[in-house]
């Protein structure tokens, strides 16, 4: 843990710092976008501030934006380590891959799809099972194969910003569920008594 002195306010955590600073450049952003508007009305003293966020914004769910390739950039928002999530996003509808699509034989070790439906609305609900290990700005890629055609794939990058467990519990966007911790391994608390 690295840990820096703000002047009047003791020792904080440098990690913490820059979530805050994260949200703060999130709230200024959507202000500078003409997305947040302050009440109009006069402060009373002893009256509580509200900050209003205009409906349309959408920082609450899961965004998927598609890449110039063909691929896809999924943004999961804030999550915990040592955690295992569910992701539920949507694609759009992939011509290329045909209606019968199937994720790749090989998962990687922290992200794996568990279920590919069609959606209601046109495209593919993609389910994911995800698995935090460390903290930090984490990139997982997932694989879309068409049944029909061998030489199709789509890639599918899913983008999440990892919290160290010991900072708060942050707000899950939807279409993120936490489905219980992953328990860490610790070589202390094994049972092993070694080669005689």
């Amino acid at each position: 843990m690295t840990l820096t002195r703000i002047s009047g306010r003791g020792w904080m955590d440098v990690t913490m710092i820059s979530a805050v600073m994260a949200n703060i450049a999130s709230i200024l952003r959507c202000a500078k976008a003409g997305g947040v508007r302050f009440s109009e009305e006069p402060h009373a003293a002893g009256a509580s501030s509200h900050v209003h966020f205009d409906e349309k914004l959408h920082d609450s769910v899961v965004m998927v934006t598609p890449e110039d390739d063909g691929n896809f950039l999924v943004k999961v928002g804030f999550l915990k380590t040592q955690r295992r999530y569910e992701i539920v996003f949507t694609l759009p509808e992939i011509p290329s891959l045909g209606k019968n699509v199937c994720p790749a034989p090989l998962p990687g070790p922290h992200l794996r799809i568990t279920d590919i439906t069609p959606a209601q609305e046109g495209g593919l609900k993609i389910t994911c099972e995800y698995i935090t290990q460390h903290e930090g700005v984490l990139c997982e890629e997932v694989m879309l194969l068409s049944e029909t055609n061998d030489d199709v794939c789509v890639k599918v990058k899913v983008h999440a910003r990892v919290m160290d467990r010991h900072h708060g519990t942050p707000m899950l966007l939807e279409g993120v569920r936490c489905i219980g911790p992953e328990l860490e391994y610790d070589s202390e608390q094994s049972d092993w008594q070694g080669f005689d």
